[in-house]
């Protein structure tokens, strides 16, 4: 568990609380001099916040008409920028949760949330308030960590649905080649048509299998640029770009316009001192 100390933010992360599940969960504490807005990049997970203080003021559009506010929010996988209010104080705890998890955990496809945000009680059920109210109440991070833990491990006892079983595989198979990997080739090693996958994958997902490869590597872009930061080192775009398999730096810079509203290089300034926080926790655990 790292906690990271930037003055206006502090990161704390929390280690594997339910692996498989869970991909990351980061602790935030935020004192700023004013309320800012912050972007919420696509990535190939679901987003679970739970808030201690003031609530997440979060939608799709920068301008706030589609605005919700929640003190516990679940957003679905999306393909452009969520908008986030952020006030001057604020902390809670923030998921990266696999999207097939939903469906096991709690009997909902991921499908069902394609582009939205919504009040986490709809989906997770009420219990999740009082989780909520225990973690602000606890002392420590450690503390709401393990709590969180154990509600988690509760959840995933009982398997209340399951995907279907090549959807599953797919999705294995898209994160093994981070997003690289044909769609004939996937189609063939799941055994299906691609017109088929397809099906399956947009009432599971919200999403085309195109559209999840296309997330997934991105997200493994973002991860290195992002580790780069971190490491105090100039991201090379070029690099990134073909280490993470696009035809060339343009391409990169195609999807950080459609996914993050702005190019790489002005993504990296906007959020510098949050990524050197520990801001931006991985989505998705690639093969090494």
């Amino acid at each position: 568990m790292v906690g990271v100390d930037a003055g206006e933010w502090r990161f704390v992360e929390g280690g594997r609380v339910l692996p498989g599940a869970v991909v990351s969960a980061v602790g935030y504490t935020s004192r700023l001099e004013r309320p800012v807005q912050h972007l919420g990049l696509p990535s190939p997970a679901l987003t679970v916040v739970l808030t201690f203080d003031e609530p997440v003021i979060s939608g799709f559009r920068p301008t706030g008409e589609d605005a919700e506010t929640a003190h516990l929010v679940l957003g679905g996988l999306h393909t452009s920028p969520a908008y986030i209010a952020q006030p001057r104080a604020q902390s809670g705890i923030q998921l990266a949760v696999r999207p097939l998890a939903l469906r096991r955990m709690f009997g909902v496809p991921a499908g069902e949330l394609a582009d939205r945000a919504v009040d986490a009680r709809d989906v997770l059920g009420p219990g999740v308030e009082d989780l909520r109210q225990r973690l602000a109440e606890l002392g420590g991070w450690p503390e709401r960590f393990a709590a969180l833990a154990e509600y988690l491990r509760a959840a995933a006892s009982e398997v209340r649905s399951e995907p279907r079983p090549e959807v599953a595989e797919a999705w294995k198979w898209i994160a093994w080649h981070r997003g690289t990997g044909s769609m004939s080739a996937l189609a063939g090693h799941v055994h299906l048509g691609e017109r088929q996958l397809t099906t399956l994958f947009r009432a599971e997902l919200g999403m085309s299998p195109k559209a999840v490869s296309r997330l997934m590597r991105f997200e493994h872009a973002r991860q290195r640029i992002a580790r780069a930061v971190r490491e105090d080192v100039a991201p090379e775009l070029s690099a990134v770009a073909q280490a993470c398999g696009y035809y060339d730096h343009s391409h990169l810079v195609r999807d950080f316009r459609q996914y993050a509203g702005t190019s790489p290089s002005r993504w990296i300034g906007a959020e510098l001192r949050n990524i050197q926080a520990g801001a931006g926790q991985p989505a998705e655990e690639f093969p090494a």
